[in-house]
């Protein structure tokens, strides 16, 4: 099979506007787990209190008890926090130099934006924005070992909620939990951005499962965009775009912008 990155590359080195849509398959190459959005640390057994992970950081277990989903959570947070951007996160951030480049992402590891790029809807939000459920207070925080209900170790301390220091209410990272709906905010820029047109768009580690992750690439493909889909599997726009890369991220988004560089 003929390798399909130099007529990709030549396509880009006419393009002008480029999204990028990312998934958990792209934080992979990071050392972080693919579980499905959020990060592989459960598969598709149940958590140690004996639930699925997805009702475990539902909405509805947050609001009635709010402990048990605070501590997934933490766990989560700890496996963003041992892992850094990644060569395919810093090619996207590169680009920036060359196209005008936006990052629509369903990952909630913040690495977009750790390995430099400006413009970034993270669609499920970001597991170090935190904010409080009854007032304005918000914060970001680079640990949650910096929390204090959190970093207690004491069997007997109780409620390991984090609190609002200006109201006492529980806080909360600002991600989307299961059940819940998603930032309008987020989702009028996204509408904005598609409505204006791309150049050319790539689906990377996502299997698209969600309307709003796998439409951009639809919509872009009827325009007569470039479409480009680098997984190494499957997805649900693998049919629908114009040259799928059965291959890891990093490397292949490398290899491309190494093509580009050189022309």
């Amino acid at each position: 099979m003929n390798d399909p990155l130099p007529i990709i590359a030549d396509r880009l080195s006419r393009s002008r506007r480029l999204l990028f849509i990312t998934g958990a398959g792209l934080s992979a190459d990071s050392g972080l787990p693919t579980y499905r959005g959020i990060g592989g640390l459960y598969d598709d057994q149940k958590t140690e209190d004996g639930l699925p992970i997805e009702v475990a950081l539902s909405g509805q277990v947050f609001r009635s008890r709010p402990a048990l989903t605070w501590k997934y959570l933490a766990q989560i947070e700890r496996a963003c926090r041992g892992a850094g951007f990644n060569r395919g996160h810093a090619v996207i951030a590169e680009m920036e130099s060359r196209f005008d480049v936006l990052v629509l992402t369903q990952n909630v590891d913040g690495l977009h934006r750790a390995a430099g790029s400006t413009e970034v809807i993270n669609i499920h939000g970001d597991v170090h924005e935190l904010r409080c459920v009854a007032c304005p207070w918000r914060a970001t925080a680079k640990s949650y070992d910096d929390l204090p209900a959190l970093a207690s170790t004491d069997p007997t301390a109780g409620d390991q909620v984090p609190r609002c220091p200006d109201c006492g209410a529980v806080i909360r990272p600002d991600v989307v939990l299961f059940g819940e709906m998603l930032d309008p905010d987020r989702i009028g820029r996204l509408q904005r951005e598609v409505t204006r047109g791309f150049d050319a768009i790539f689906s990377v580690g996502t299997t698209s499962v969600f309307p709003y992750i796998a439409a951009p690439v639809l919509d872009g493909r009827r325009r007569g965009a470039l479409t480009v889909e680098i997984n190494p599997g499957p997805t649900e726009v693998s049919r629908a775009v114009e040259h799928k890369i059965a291959a890891g991220a990093a490397a292949t988004l490398d290899a491309l912008w190494a093509l580009l560089k050189a022309a």
